[in-house]
């Protein structure tokens, strides 16, 4: 059988014109051993010596079809067209009347190596070409239409060479991300991503086994050893899933998989099943590459598309396969992570440690950054569970129950919005978990509030402005808190209306997160600073109570009447005051904010903006997840604020009542029964249903002094809202109040910092992992201060740090005084590395606050934030008002040679200290090997804890 001839295509023709250019001014014939390629053009244009030539191939297999191709040339085409003849007739067949018209009289052979070289514009090829036939032949078949090879001007590398091929026959260089002159980054990550490309997968295995086989062995090499999985899986036709296979055969990982799972897997693979290393090296590089994917996702749509696709693709083969319930510990799996939720959920029922186990498996999920909302159902379950695991509260005044209201009970309140909500799939099992925590949650609340309603009735019938038996009430917010920042600038004061606690709440965590520090009154001696709240007028309604915020004194009227007593109140006190309704916020085109309330601003008075987008939200329909509030919800909110800061004022946020949200009231349909009904919340008359409670005094504003309150939530008498307020219930009647100065500025004089483990209730705050020094409070209950912030203990007492306990190692001698150690905050500011420090810092601050700062930060599991760290630190005798600053310089004594000891984390709101590098860097290292547990005082009895056999096999 005669040799297979060689095969010819469009570009191998171009270059051997173009290497005999010259012969081609005198003969048009170009004859060559060889068979033009199935599907190459049969006629196309080359510019030979700077002049543009026709060129027509025919491929003959006989004398007479060359002879043919011939005349039929020189008697249709025109003088400058070339005729190109592939065939395999040797020259003595042809003769020499054929021979004679051609191109250097016979027949050229194409040498691949030379048209390689050519097309390349190389100078020489690799010597290691010239013995790989397949690869030359590859160059000159593959050689892209548009732009030809790239151009070399040196040696032709053979690795440069497949890097070319590959790009071309996989069709790599139509990625996103390669560059604009082409090239192509070959690794792991590329030629995943190229596997779900339409096309790609396919031109691979058209290609022939050779070529196939030797562009796997070098990918392999150069893109790593999960490459070969993928290609395998390319030829089979599997390509385009080979992500979701990556992802399913995670699960072989484990030795203890099912037989069933294994035998399941093995027929998702097919042929192509690898071996158990093999598979482990692929399965790794997937889930690293989709988890690359998942952190684009977060800002991307479309790598959210591609992500989603991959990962429900993956659920869509496992589910044909029968092995999702095999499948629940997946990390990547759609399925998996809602399996976790629901076992969160399930588990928080049980008890709030075996829902933080639960969660700490979904957080762990890589699905839970891209799934907000599920996130937050399931830590919120968790919260309440921790929260109903505590001691009920008890009501003792009304003083105490809104402060305790806007510090503790208002956040379960916000806890019970995202509950309500249930699940944001909609499954109905974690959505029967997450209501039955609901119910739970909401009885308490209920009982709470049947025993507030009992004490503010008695409250009410005797407080006055004058005398609030230990409460802040609504009319004296101007002059017991507003009044008194005057002297750091003229106060903005913004009025939301309808703001609860638990939107408060939310909006101090959002403030903070844009630059501002919650500020609140010094507290009496041994008391920790809490947020302010006050008592609305009764009942709780917009007309009564903010009209008395406004006014500073108990009436009763709409706007003009709080636009006459605001102005009043601040003239009485020689301020001048503008008062701004919601007509009056909004600016022209192209301004957020008018004019007239800009000029203001920018003058000394005292400025105060009404802002109704809350209570406007709960009349027009805003539930479920739609309570929630950011300072971007609050229309104008956002712009105010800068204004405020770029103007240098305080700014008090405060509400003029708060609400309850419609979660199913006891009918649909006005109370037939409701004698004297004046609106959702309240009455008139003597006589009080069940869920309601007759209230009168000096600050009942409506009623002739005298009203029914209902403080059951779901009583109303009127239409269905969204929200309603007006009653007796604690998130009615507590009137929040926060006040807010940039970040970095100087509190006023009796002012201090609200730190956010202050403002946030402990059961609420995820538990942190303590760095081995000192517990997290995280089973501190919400009556009681977290300890984190507490002053640390002074260095003659404090628990030793860097020495063992006596528990940790018993002593050998018999006396009973156990002995005096320091702490490591005392330790550290006593070693030579901290005095060689200390003597390039100016001005540095004393020892025992270097050391109370460290011991702080150590108590706190290692991480504070500033406002927390500058109450901690008040012990050392003054407060630190320019805590970031201070911060600053305890780095420059700590940081020893640029090393991370002690900075900023989470943006600047948050100070961290990296306790293990603080030792490594100040105390000496013992002798032995086991020098970081005497450190910690656990040495003894200590085991290094070895690997797995599973991690050991894998």
């Amino acid at each position: 059988m005669a040799p297979a001839l060689p095969r010819v295509g469009r570009r191998t023709v171009e270059a051997l014109l173009t290497a005999n250019a010259k012969d081609l001014h005198a003969r048009s014939l170009v004859l060559v051993h060889g068979q033009y390629a199935p599907g190459a053009p049969p006629q196309f244009t080359v510019t030979l010596d700077g002049e543009a030539r026709r060129v027509h191939v025919r491929d003959e297999a006989s004398v007479l079809g060359v002879v043919a191709a011939l005349h039929e040339h020189r008697s249709a085409a025109a003088s400058s067209d070339v005729l190109v003849v592939t065939t395999g007739v040797d020259d003595e067949q042809l003769g020499w009347d054929v021979r004679g018209r051609a191109v250097r009289r016979k027949t050229l052979t194409v040498e691949n190596a030379e048209v390689v070289l050519q097309r390349f514009g190389a100078t020489a090829l690799d010597p290691r070409m010239y013995r790989e036939r397949w690869l030359l032949e590859a160059l000159v078949e593959a050689e892209p239409a548009e732009g030809g090879w790239p151009r070399i001007g040196g040696v032709l590398t053979r690795d440069a060479a497949i890097r070319a091929l590959a790009a071309e026959r996989l069709g790599l260089r139509s990625l996103p991300g390669s560059g604009q002159d082409g090239q192509v980054t070959l690794d792991a990550d590329t030629l995943l991503a190229w596997s779900r490309t339409p096309a790609g997968p396919r031109r691979f295995a058209e290609l022939g086994a050779t070529e196939r086989a030797e562009l796997k062995k070098w990918l392999a090499e150069v893109a790593g050893p999960a490459v070969p999985v993928l290609l395998s899986l390319a030829e089979a036709g599997l390509g385009h899933d080979a992500l979701a296979l990556g992802l399913l055969g995670a699960a072989l990982r484990n030795p203890a998989a099912q037989p069933d799972t294994v035998l399941a897997l093995g027929g998702l693979f097919g042929q192509v099943m690898p071996r158990r290393s093999e598979l482990a090296v692929f399965t790794d590089a997937v889930e690293g590459t989709v988890t690359r994917w998942i952190a684009d996702a977060r800002t991307s749509q479309d790598a959210r598309r591609r992500v989603a696709a991959v990962l429900d693709r993956a659920d869509e083969l496992a589910d044909n396969a029968g092995l999702t319930p095999g499948l629940t510990a997946s990390r990547f799996l759609p399925s998996s992570f809602g399996a976790s939720l629901r076992r969160t959920a399930a588990e928080a029922r049980c008890s709030p440690a075996a829902g933080e186990a639960a969660l700490a498996d979904l957080l762990g999920h890589a699905l839970a950054g891209l799934r907000p909302d599920h996130v937050q159902a399931a830590e919120t379950a968790v919260r309440v569970a921790r929260r109903l695991s505590g001691p009920e509260p008890a009501v003792t005044s009304v003083s105490a129950a809104v402060r305790a209201h806007v510090s503790d009970w208002g956040w379960v309140d916000r806890a019970l919005t995202v509950l309500w909500a249930g699940d944001p799939d909609g499954d109905l099992e974690t959505g029967r978990d997450l209501r039955a925590l609901y119910e739970q949650a909401r009885d308490l609340r209920q009982r709470l509030d049947r025993a507030f309603a009992t004490r503010l009735a008695a409250w009410a019938a005797h407080a006055t402005a004058q005398h609030p038996e230990g409460c802040l009430v609504v009319e004296n917010v101007l002059d017991t808190v507003v009044r008194p920042l005057t002297g750091q600038g003229a106060p903005l004061l913004l009025v939301l209306d309808g703001m609860s606690s638990a939107v408060a709440a939310q909006l101090g965590e959002e403030a903070e997160r844009d630059g501002w520090r919650e500020i609140v009154p010094r507290p009496e001696t041994g008391d920790l600073p809490a947020r302010l709240a006050a008592v609305s007028m009764l009942p709780s309604i917009t007309r009564v109570s903010r009209a008395s915020l406004l006014a500073g004194e108990a009436v009763n009227g709409g706007q003009s009447t709080e636009t006459t007593g605001f102005t009043a109140f601040w003239k009485r006190r020689r301020k001048a005051a503008a008062l701004f309704h919601k007509a009056a916020i909004g600016g022209e085109a192209g301004h957020a904010l008018s004019h007239e309330l800009m000029t203001a601003l920018a003058s000394d008075a005292v400025v105060g903006v009404v802002l109704n987008t809350i209570d406007e939200a709960l009349d027009s329909g805003r539930q479920g997840r739609g309570t929630t509030w950011s300072p971007a919800d609050v229309t104008h909110l956002r712009e105010l604020l800068a204004a405020a800061r770029s103007y240098g004022r305080p700014v008090v946020i405060v509400a003029d009542h708060g609400h309850v949200l419609e979660r199913g009231s006891r009918s649909d349909t006005p109370a037939p029964t409701a004698d004297g009904a004046e609106a959702a919340r309240w009455r008139t008359g003597d006589v009080a249903g069940e869920g309601e409670i007759v209230v009168h005094g000096p600050r009942v504003g409506e009623g002739g002094g005298t009203v029914i309150l209902p403080w059951r939530e779901d009583i109303r008498h009127t239409g269905r809202r969204a929200g309603y307020h007006g009653g007796a219930c604690l998130a009615e009647v507590t009137v929040p109040v926060l006040v807010l100065l940039p970040a970095g500025e100087e509190a006023p004089k009796d002012w201090v910092p609200l730190p956010r483990e202050l403002s946030t209730p402990s059961w609420w705050r995820t538990p942190v992992t303590g760095t081995g020094d000192t517990p997290a409070s995280g089973a501190v209950t919400a009556d009681k201060p977290v300890a984190s912030v507490e002053p640390p203990p002074t260095p003659a007492t404090a628990p030793s740090e860097s020495a063992p306990t006596a528990e940790a190692r018993p002593s050998s001698r018999t006396e009973a005084k156990p002995p005096v150690t320091e702490s490591l905050g005392s330790t550290v500011v006593a070693s030579e590395v901290y005095a060689a420090q200390k003597e390039y810092v100016r001005k540095a601050p004393e020892a025992k606050v270097v050391a109370a700062v460290v011991d702080a930060l150590v108590t706190a599991g290692g991480t504070m934030s500033p406002a927390a760290l500058a109450a901690a630190i008040s012990a050392t005798g003054r407060v630190r008002r320019n805590i970031e600053g201070f911060v600053a310089t305890v780095q420059r004594l700590l940081n020893v040679e640029g090393y991370p000891v002690l900075g900023f984390v989470d943006g600047g709101h948050a100070v961290k200290l990296d306790v293990p590098l603080l030792r490594e860097q100040f105390l000496p290292k013992p002798p032995d090997d086991d020098a970081d547990a005497i450190a910690d005082g656990t040495a003894e009895g200590r085991t290094d804890e070895a690997a797995s056999p599973e991690e050991e096999k894998l």
